[in-house]
């Protein structure tokens, strides 16, 4: 039977990538073709569903959220293995948006807590592996260190930060800020702080976080991981060898992946663009069906031998928000077509 991975990330804000990894194997099943579903991250939203083979137990903790208040933030534990989603514990949806986040209070002491107990849950043998995307907080970080060293550490597990970004320390506020509401004022201020912060933990630490690609991720939780003795890794690249894609596409015939947006940041750690350059290597051809695109972004793909589908061009704006999962099926089938033929 010939064989398709389907390797999708989330379309944000109408559909997960669980469940445009269905729509895709229902359409491949249909037609006899054997599906190798993988839903994937790049570290942000979405990175608990794709871990969850790995780390199959679901927990909920009680947390301090971005504006202070507690909120109930999942988590997921397996085999010397704990994922937590930054965005959980300390999001930008929590805070409200940019329009009611404060950009200047909000705190990432949730994350923090999140490790804490996920440290303990795995063991000194085992990983913790943060997704660091989605947030509200342009704190560099600090509210996460203190709550890991008001929980007494992280007792000797290995903690890996999952970014999409390459963003330094100090560049995390005039990069991010603004999208999570702060102004040219609150960006002075807070870019101060990470600057006072960075200077701190070089004097009593001996490390220096602002030379590390990603530190800025997620308003600098990268870099405060960094302080913590933690490593970081592209968000896509991890989720990928947790789930086995390399394996995967091995002797695969087909490829199919999409998000919510194809543009230029597709292709900078994001799904797509590493589905893509791992199909490329291996020869196999590559359907990419997002919601839109740019066409620079599709050019760039198409070059690299895929075919690209948008779904607005194909039914427009309304089919393609009100039925994405149905209209991705639609656009699979018409690509795969029987898997005999």
């Amino acid at each position: 039977m010939r064989r398709v991975v389907i390797a999708p990330d989330k379309f944000r804000g109408t559909a997960t990538a669980a469940e445009v990894a269905r729509a895709m194997s229902d359409a491949a099943s249909a037609l006899g073709w054997q599906p190798v579903p993988l839903a994937l991250s790049d570290g942000g939203e979405g990175l608990l569903d794709a871990c969850s083979g790995r780390c199959p137990r679901t927990v909920v903790s009680r947390v301090t959220g971005p504006d202070g208040t507690p909120v109930d933030a999942a988590w997921r534990s397996g085999d010397g293995l704990a994922v937590v989603e930054l965005a959980r514990a300390s999001g930008l949806t929590l805070a409200g948006g940019p329009g009611r986040n404060d950009p200047v209070g909000a705190t990432s002491r949730g994350t923090g807590e999140l490790m804490v107990e996920a440290a303990r849950t795995v063991g000194p043998d085992g990983t913790v592996v943060v997704g660091l995307g989605g947030s509200a907080t342009t704190d560099g970080g600090r509210g996460l260190w203190d709550a890991v060293l008001a929980g007494g550490g992280l007792g000797g597990a290995r903690l890996v930060g999952a970014c999409d970004v390459d963003t330094r320390y100090t560049d995390a506020v005039a990069v991010f800020g603004p999208q999570k509401g702060a102004g040219p004022a609150d960006v002075a201020v807070l870019t101060g702080r990470l600057v006072h912060q960075a200077e701190t933990w070089v004097r009593d630490l001996g490390i220096d976080v602002r030379a590390v690609p990603g530190s800025g991720a997620a308003g600098g939780a990268g870099g405060a991981l960094v302080a913590l003795g933690g490593t970081l890794r592209s968000g896509y690249r991890l989720v990928a060898d947790l789930v086995g894609v390399a394996a995967a596409l091995v002797g695969a015939d087909r490829v199919l992946t999409g998000e919510g947006a194809l543009d230029d940041t597709s292709f900078d750690g994001k799904v797509v663009g590493g589905i893509v350059a791992d199909a490329r290597a291996r020869g196999i051809p590559t359907l990419v069906v997002v919601g839109r695109a740019t066409a620079g972004a599709s050019a760039r793909a198409e070059g690299a031998g895929c075919t690209v589908v948008a779904l607005t061009d194909r039914f427009g704006p309304g089919r393609s928000h009100r039925d994405t999962v149905g209209a991705v099926g639609e656009v699979v089938a018409a690509w795969l077509g029987p898997a005999g033929s």
